[in-house]
């Protein structure tokens, strides 16, 4: 999730060769970092690294920690990130809840919200209810920051400590422009600009709309999942994130992962989205009719046709409907995919459970806080 190649001394490139060093800082964690190993990691050159620590300390985000012992001449001063300098807000909106969460720049979750939601009730009111929650969260952010910057980390607070928000909700969308296209069963949201709308609503707070699957498969690559892999989320809907050779795989049109439209049953029971017998449509059936069971071989037919287009090294699953019977849902998917294993004579696929109730709004922080350490955002 790294960007390719180390850092270049140009000044086109500040920016990554920021990140660069602002990844490093915080992969030492609270040892730290010398400015000598900054530059050989970096490749870039000892005075360039200088300015940017320089600045980096100017603006709080990094910190002495320290001195170390050198094999030659005075000990070098290390440096550290200073996590609670930059906070992101990560919110998830599902068809009927809120989960929000402030987490620093370590990806820490520092506060928590969650509250019912009516994803039909009209733009006002969801961005109003969202605007108030990241209000409160931005809040709690500002009393952080100037914490750290009574404790030393000089410019730390004020308003900068808010870095942005990151929105996932169901698809499909453009991520890019941060439009919605028809969230099935709520067509009414079909076109609405909700990355603009929202900071507008915000006063200028930068805002990063994703699909919910996306958001939490940024996290887990962030979080150190490696390869390349699919995580099928199975809530209120049915979604996929695709992370193919370490990157988010969006498409050109930033459509893909719409997994849970695929029909596997022609002429199978209507689905929300307009056409018969998809995989969300089978699985959802089958659950309200609760044949567990049932739906986890669904679950698991789907995820092998992803395996079989792209190749995948691992598969992983969650969601509020999948943490109701985890057990049952990594079975039936195990099974579904070790049987065409065994048809194929191909290497087994591993399957991997994803919990916790907000893995969608820790990844939708991650839309704001990746892109600060030069990964994929």
């Amino acid at each position: 999730m790294r960007g390719a190649g180390g850092g270049a001394n140009l000044l086109a490139l500040r920016s990554h060769n920021t990140a660069l060093v602002l990844d490093l800082l915080r992969t030492a964690g609270t040892e730290g970092i010398s400015r000598l190993e900054l530059a050989e990691r970096t490749g870039l050159t000892p005075q360039a690294v200088s300015k940017i620590t320089a600045r980096l300390r100017e603006e709080g985000l990094a910190a002495e920690a320290g001195r170390r012992a050198s094999t030659g001449g005075k000990p070098r001063t290390v440096l550290r990130l200073v996590p609670e300098a930059g906070h992101a807000v990560g919110v998830h909106l599902d068809r009927d809840e809120l989960r929000a969460v402030l987490a620093d720049l370590d990806g820490t979750v520092v506060a928590r919200r969650h509250a019912a939601l009516d994803l039909g009730a009209g733009a006002e009111a969801v961005l109003g209810r969202v605007a108030a929650v990241v209000g409160e969260l931005g809040a709690e952010a500002a009393e952080a920051a100037g914490a750290a910057e009574a404790a030393g980390a000089a410019g730390a607070a004020g308003g900068r400590s808010l870095l942005g928000v990151g929105v996932a909700l169901p698809g499909p969308l453009d991520h890019r422009r941060g439009v919605l296209h028809r969230v099935t069963g709520f067509p009414e949201w079909d076109g609405f600009p909700l990355r603009d709308a929202l900071s507008e609503r915000l006063g200028g707070v930068p805002v990063v709309v994703d699909k919910d699957t996306n958001a939490v498969a940024l996290g887990l690559a962030v979080g150190g999942e490696g390869g390349s892999f699919a995580y099928l989320h199975l809530g209120t809907g049915l979604g996929a994130g695709l992370v193919v050779g370490g990157s988010v795989h969006r498409g050109p049109r930033t459509g893909a992962g719409e997994f849970g439209h695929q029909v596997v049953q022609l002429d199978g029971p209507p689905c929300g989205c307009g056409d018969r017998g998809c995989v969300e449509a089978l699985c959802l059936a089958a659950v309200a009719r609760g044949e567990t069971g049932e739906a986890a071989r669904v679950l698991g037919t789907g995820a092998a046709n992803l395996v079989g287009l792209l190749d995948i090294d691992r598969v992983l699953v969650g969601g509020r409907t999948v943490e109701g019977a985890p057990g049952v849902f990594l079975g039936g998917v195990r099974g579904v995919l070790e049987a065409r294993a065994r048809r194929t004579g191909e290497e087994r696929v591993g399957v991997g459970l994803v919990s916790g109730e907000s893995r969608v709004a820790e990844g939708a922080a991650q839309l704001v806080l990746a892109p600060v350490f030069g990964q994929d955002g």
